[in-house]
């Protein structure tokens, strides 16, 4: 496509502002002129090849052109007879050079970057109308039927809209148009205007109006004009663009909307906080503040601020900016809530939301693959929990105890209230593990099978493990089980302080179950803790003292003796179903131990809000069994409805898709 730009007129109307120069040289605002707006807005467009007629002023007009140094290639074409003919006589000098699908403006045209980008996104021939400016009295209207532009002209006022001289034909429309031009100049019609021509034709052309509404498309003929326009670009130059990304790895898809965007105005970036990249997509692999170094040093972004969550209700309401920019793939599935209350905040204040199309192209696909793989290596998962806990003050972990299950718990995702919520982390539990297998929880299924479930989860998830590592049996074999799990990149085991054969503790006093010495698991600890290679491999002590009933004075006793031999977390369980002893130890706990994180299991005590966790000064909350407990009813369910009915048809509301449970596979692994 070329541009052609019509700047053969005399501009006798802007007075001594035309004496020196063309009209196309006028300044509007801050040294930008009509023309250099006009090309700049071209070459962003990416339109490369520029016809510009020209009449008195040719060298002037020649050499401004060179000084802007912009990436077009420019062919003038002078109108030598520029005095006594009007512009279809220019047209007719350029012909041979408008071979192809043409963007026509005339050269005092004034229009801002969303005007262009809906013109050249036009799937056909079209002319910028605008359905909201009222009919000028002297200016171009365009009579309109069925959506198509039927006559152009001053003279026109019924069934019309106000019309600039701003169009983009397709080369079947627009060599008809130019036969018709050339027809009435060889015949010596060359003071008319070309819309003279294309109104003999329209009946063989499908072009389009285009509704500009209220944006700036407008030209500028006399000195009141321009004051007008140089207003409305100043104020446009002054509009405001908010994106927000999550993104840790920019590419040319986000600095292609980046782009975009700042042709609207100046674009203010919000990038998404460490915990609610974490709690919305993945854990972040560069922190906030790098994140945001990277687009405060990207070309055309004005300013970068913090979002720190998912909704944009806090950033819309502070920054009111004119634009909110997004990609379309937001306009249904998970994030169409965030949207919906986008468009509702806009259209408080008159904002615009403008989304352009997602790239969905392969490279960029390929790029997010290696962001999982690199968080699914061993040495990026290990230190992750340490990282997760230090971000968000609370982590959750919820138990998996096979590959499917595991990713379970790394793709379910919850919105709320502007928020995202999913688990931070995986919890491989002895005893669904061992239920799984259908044997008894008493450290029957050994280290190697127990392994092997924690390969399954890995080899399909990236979130962080922690290993139910029961009493931690020998110190001589912890010490390896360390070993391993560190080298597979699990981020943290959890030993009880228990000894003899593991009885779950749920249990209580109702079965034999003995408590081991402080000096004997503080010697276990200290063994495993020496044994490690890295500082992010995590281990942590539990606590029996309450489910054995030895009294909150002992629990706290063996914390603090459990985190002096090298403990990194003490977890502290109970089988009661009142919170009140967790909250004590807890709040006795902090008052002489503000940092060592605290680990609870709320299997029994299940009313307690994850915020009141954290608020009490819990650092991890783990739901150990919910989904063996839940899948095993729900299979059993579906069994026994199938025996009772004889066929599967009844089960089936039971059952969730196969096609969904695909969508949950990864397709390598």
């Amino acid at each position: 496509m070329k541009a052609l730009i019509l700047n053969s007129g005399l501009g006798r109307r802007m007075g001594v502002l035309t004496s020196e120069q063309p009209k196309c040289m006028t300044e509007l605002y801050h040294n930008d002129t009509i023309l250099s707006r006009q090309l700049r807005m071209l070459a962003n467009a990416g339109i490369t090849e520029v016809v510009i007629t020209t009449g008195l002023f040719r060298e002037l007009l020649e050499e401004y052109c060179a000084s802007l140094e912009l990436p077009l290639h420019i062919r003038f074409v002078q109108n030598p007879d520029y005095e006594s003919t009007n512009y279809i006589y220019s047209i007719y000098c350029a012909r041979e050079y408008l071979k192809d699908d043409v963007l026509l403006m005339h050269g005092d045209l004034v229009f801002e970057d969303a005007v262009l980008e809906q013109v050249l996104n036009c799937g056909t021939s079209c002319m910028a109308v605008s359905s909201t400016s009222v009919l000028p009295e002297k200016d171009f209207k365009a009579v309109i039927q069925d959506g198509k532009v039927k006559k152009v002209g001053v003279e026109y006022f019924e069934q019309a809209e106000a019309a600039q001289p701003l169009y983009k034909l397709q080369k079947k429309d627009w060599i008809k148009w130019l036969d018709k031009i050339i027809s009435y100049c060889e015949k010596g019609d060359r003071q008319c205007y070309a819309e003279h021509a294309l109104n003999e034709i329209t009946g063989e052309c499908d072009i389009y109006a285009l509704d500009m509404y209220n944006d700036l498309c407008s030209e500028i003929d006399t000195p009141e004009d321009l004051a007008i326009i140089s207003a409305k670009v100043k104020e446009l130059e002054n509009r405001t663009v908010y994106m927000c990304f999550s993104t840790d790895m920019i590419h040319s898809g986000h600095i292609s909307i980046i782009k975009k965007a700042s042709r609207l105005g100046k674009v203010i970036i919000g990038v998404l906080s460490d915990e609610a990249v974490a709690s919305y997509k993945r854990f972040p692999l560069m922190p906030f503040e790098e994140r945001k170094t990277l687009f405060e040093n990207i070309s055309g972004v004005y300013r970068v601020i913090e979002q720190k969550e998912l909704s944009y209700r806090e950033a819309l309401y502070h920054l009111r900016p004119s634009f909110v920019v997004h990609g379309d793939d937001w306009k249904d599935g998970f994030q169409k809530p965030i949207r919906d209350e986008v468009v509702s905040i806009l259209a408080e204040y008159g904002g615009k939301l403008v989304e352009y199309p997602y790239s969905r192209e392969q490279k960029y696909a390929e790029l997010e693959k290696r962001t999982r793989v690199s968080l699914s290596i061993p040495d990026m998962r290990r230190g992750r929990l340490r990282k997760l806990i230090q971000m968000k003050g609370l982590a959750t972990a919820m138990e998996a105890h096979s590959g499917i299950t595991g990713l379970i718990v790394e793709k379910t995702k919850v919105l709320k209230e502007g928020k995202t919520f999913q688990f931070d982390a995986i919890w491989v539990s002895s005893l669904c593990d061992s239920t799984a297998k259908g044997k008894p929880d008493i450290e029957l299924v050994d280290m190697t099978s127990r392994f092997r479930t924690i390969d399954d989860i890995m080899e399909v998830t990236t979130k962080p493990i922690i290993f139910d590592g029961d009493t931690g049996g020998l110190t001589e074999h912890f010490v390896y089980t360390v070993k391993t799990l560190e080298r597979m990149g699990v981020s943290a085991i959890i030993i009880e302080d228990k000894t003899g054969l593991k009885k779950n503790s749920l249990f209580g006093t109702e079965v034999s179950q003995t408590q081991d010495s402080v000096e004997s698991f503080s010697a276990k600890i200290a063994a495993g803790k020496r044994a490690q290679k890295t500082k992010d491999f995590m281990i942590i002590a539990r606590i029996e003292s309450l489910i054995l009933e030895q009294g909150m004075e002992d629990a706290l006793t063996r914390a603090g003796a459990f985190v002096k031999a090298g403990a990194d977390g003490i977890m502290i369980h109970s089988r009661k179903k009142e919170p009140d002893e967790i909250f004590e130890f807890v709040r006795k706990f902090r008052e002489k131990d503000p940092i060592t994180p605290i680990v609870v299991v709320p299997t029994s005590f299940n009313t307690v809000t994850e915020e009141e966790f954290r608020m009490c000064g819990v650092n991890v909350v783990i739901y150990a069994n919910q989904l063996t407990r839940s899948g095993f009813p729900a299979m059993k369910n579906t069994a026994e409805t199938i025996l009772e009915n004889h066929r599967a048809k009844e089960a089936d509301d039971n059952c969730m898709s196969i096609k969904e449970i695909l969508t949950l596979i990864p397709e390598e692994v």
